[in-house]
């Protein structure tokens, strides 16, 4: 029998383990000119007293006002519009219809239902009061535009009546006022800013080109609503914000997106509740600057999934491929990432799984995750950010990726942190995210090494496990805290540590097993001592390893999942002068969680050797370290 029923390493880990225009020439949907009315007065709130907003991480803000959190209508004052199939009646004022198409000129409330088989809604007002549009049952098809378009107002509402199934759709070609315009591009379209509220349902059918569009801010704020588009299905030009609702989308293109990149205080999405799921051929949400993700439940497929590798998903294989006129097409500026922002990705809360052909996480500045559940699936990376990543909270897990986080420079703060990587599970290098390209392999970045790019680990949990490098920094590794967990390569071509420069290990705990060929450790310059055991030849996945001291106390009992021959620790709990004592095979009693066994008592394995800590970095066993290679010192610089 060897060890305690408690280990020291296990002390150390703690609890750390496991924890978002015009007018229709077609005979179908057509209307002249209109003179407006006296405006009826609107029952919408635009008291900015009564104007509620919300905050986001960064500099990101969105304002909710009273009129779009609060589906609140009356028939008392309100326009009734009664769609009869071919024609339309209006009992109230602001509307004038002429042939299918009614066009609302005025502030108000206007109550719809009905079916219209061929014709559209039009609101063209000219005052400043707030568009209400209550959908108390309808279902409205044009064959040649948009059923649903915004030419001109203040501002549009959407409520769905509580209850009430609404339909909406278009058809496959649409006849434009003139060679000149491409709009509207929707099968509902808004020239300025659209909120969807309410407790009732709506159903999008976009066969021409997306589902709902904004030229300006688009908020959903409540509602069952489903949208299926040959392009994007919600699309809001400075901004798409969610803050409740159920949302199921289909897309061709990106499921929801904000595409303004002319202001940088634009072109942000910003998720604060509800419930999004989405299938997307291109990105499954894509901010052009800003992606917030604070609360909500967020399930996002794009490209096909994991199985359909970037440089595969969008030859037209995928779901949702060939793609139709309008629609995606597979040129080399195309993605299909899961979360995708321009400049920085914010996840501070929610619930959030991702299946996506492309990077998982995608930013093309950094990405922060302070919160939230996070399961992601990719075949390319899992989180991936051109200038940094900072973890500092939440419960991660990367099932599977080609590399598993990739920046120029990543941090881990807090979190809990597992990460299965087809390659690098963890990769600091420098440049831009190449991937996705048309004819790439997963993964295959124009990176280059850099005295900037480091890994900084301070806290919270990592576990890897990476059939290629487990930690690949071309630069360098500072571990002041925390708990870090490799289960390496078994080619001697990679390495569980595989860095250039220093790996300094200051504090925390490290365990990373793998293959001897390219086997580093940390390096001298590290005031925590580590220990490398090298062994005479690799033992089979799920081999314990154990290291007690001289006297029995259990320092390290640890399976790795994959076949290894080497195995270093790094642990405050190592004492210099120290004896101890390394055994292979046998089994524990204790609990065992990503290899590592915590309580307990380790008994019948194989003495392996004897050592005594000498100096910061001790070696146990000869150690065959691949060119180029430093043990316990870095790569070499290349020449």
């Amino acid at each position: 029998m060897h060890g305690r029923s408690m280990n020291s390493l296990a002390r150390t880990a703690g609890l750390f383990i496991l924890a978002l225009a015009l007018v229709l020439p077609s005979a179908g949907c057509s209307v002249g000119g209109i003179a407006a009315p006296a405006a009826a007065a609107s029952e919408l709130s635009t008291d900015p007293a009564t104007a509620q907003s919300t905050v986001a991480a960064g500099a990101v803000s969105v304002a909710w006002d009273a009129d779009d959190l609060h589906a609140n209508w009356s028939t008392v004052g309100s326009t009734r519009i009664t769609l009869e199939g071919e024609s339309i009646s209006v009992d109230g004022r602001g509307v004038v219809v002429a042939g299918n198409v009614a066009t609302i000129t005025a502030g108000g409330t206007y109550v719809i239902s009905g079916t219209l088989d061929d014709g559209q809604v039009r609101v063209e007002t000219v005052d400043v009061q707030a568009v209400q549009l209550v959908l108390n049952g309808a279902d409205i098809t044009c064959s040649t535009s948009a059923p649903i378009y915004v030419v001109n107002a203040e501002k549009v509402v959407i409520t769905l009546a509580d209850g009430a199934e609404n339909r909406v759709a278009d058809g496959a070609n649409y006849v434009f006022e003139d060679a000149e315009t491409d709009e509207p591009g929707a099968a509902i379209f808004s020239h300025d800013d659209l909120t969807i509220n309410g407790d009732g349902s709506l159903t999008v059918t976009a066969n021409f080109n997306n589902g709902i569009q904004s030229k300006d801010d688009l908020k959903i704020a409540g509602g069952a609503i489903t949208v299926t588009a040959v392009n994007d299905a919600i699309k809001g030009r400075d901004s798409v914000a969610v803050r409740d609702g159920n949302v199921t989308v289909t897309a061709g293109g990106d499921g929801l997106q904000a595409n303004n990149d002319e202001d940088a205080e634009k072109g942000v999405i910003l998720i604060e509740g509800g419930k999004l799921t989405i299938t997307a051929g291109m990105d499954g949400i894509q901010a052009e600057t800003s992606l917030i993700v604070n609360r909500g439940t967020i399930a996002i497929i794009s490209g096909g999934g994991s199985a359909a590798s970037s440089s595969t998903s969008l030859s037209g294989n995928a779901p949702g491929g060939p793609y139709p006129a309008g629609g995606a097409t597979a040129d080399s500026t195309e993605s299909a990432k899961g979360l995708k922002a321009g400049v920085d990705l914010v996840v501070a809360g929610g619930v959030i799984s991702i299946d996506s052909s492309d990077d998982a996480l995608h930013s093309n500045g950094s990405i922060t995750i302070s919160g939230g559940e996070l399961t992601l699936a990719s075949g390319d990376d899992g989180i991936h950010a051109d200038a940094s990543v900072e973890i500092a909270g939440g419960d991660i897990s990367v099932t599977t990726s080609y590399e598993g986080v990739e920046s120029t420079v990543i941090t881990v703060n807090d979190g809990n942190v597992h990460v299965v990587s087809r390659d690098d599970g963890f990769n600091v290098s420098g440049g831009n995210d190449g991937s996705g390209m048309m004819g790439m392999r997963p993964g295959q970045d124009s990176f280059s090494a850099s005295t900037g790019n480091h890994l900084a680990i301070n806290g919270g949990y990592v576990s890897v496990d990476a059939l290629g490098d487990g930690l690949d920094i071309n630069g360098s590794i500072a571990i002041t805290g925390g708990v870090v967990i490799v289960h390496g390569p078994t080619s001697s071509g990679n390495g569980a540590l595989d860095y250039y420069g220093a790996c300094d290990v200051t504090g925390g705990l490290l365990v990373a097993a793998g293959s001897i060929g390219m086997a580093q450790g940390p390096s001298a310059s590290s005031t925590q001592r580590s220990v490398m055991v090298n062994l005479t030849s690799s033992l089979p996945a799920g081999t314990v390893f154990h290291i007690e001291t001289a006297d029995g106390e259990e320092v390290l009992t640890f399976a790795p999942t994959k076949a290894y021959q080497s195995v270093v620790l790094s642990s405050p709990d190592l004492e210099d002068g120290a004896a101890y004592v390394v055994f292979t095979g046998g089994s524990s009693t204790g609990t065992v969680v990503d290899g590592l066994y915590s309580g307990g008592e380790y008994t019948g394995g194989t003495q392996y050797a004897e050592f005594t800590v000498s100096g910061v970095i001790t070696t146990v066993g000869s150690a065959r370290v691949g060119p180029g290679m430093q043990p316990g010192g870095g790569r070499r610089a290349p020449q």
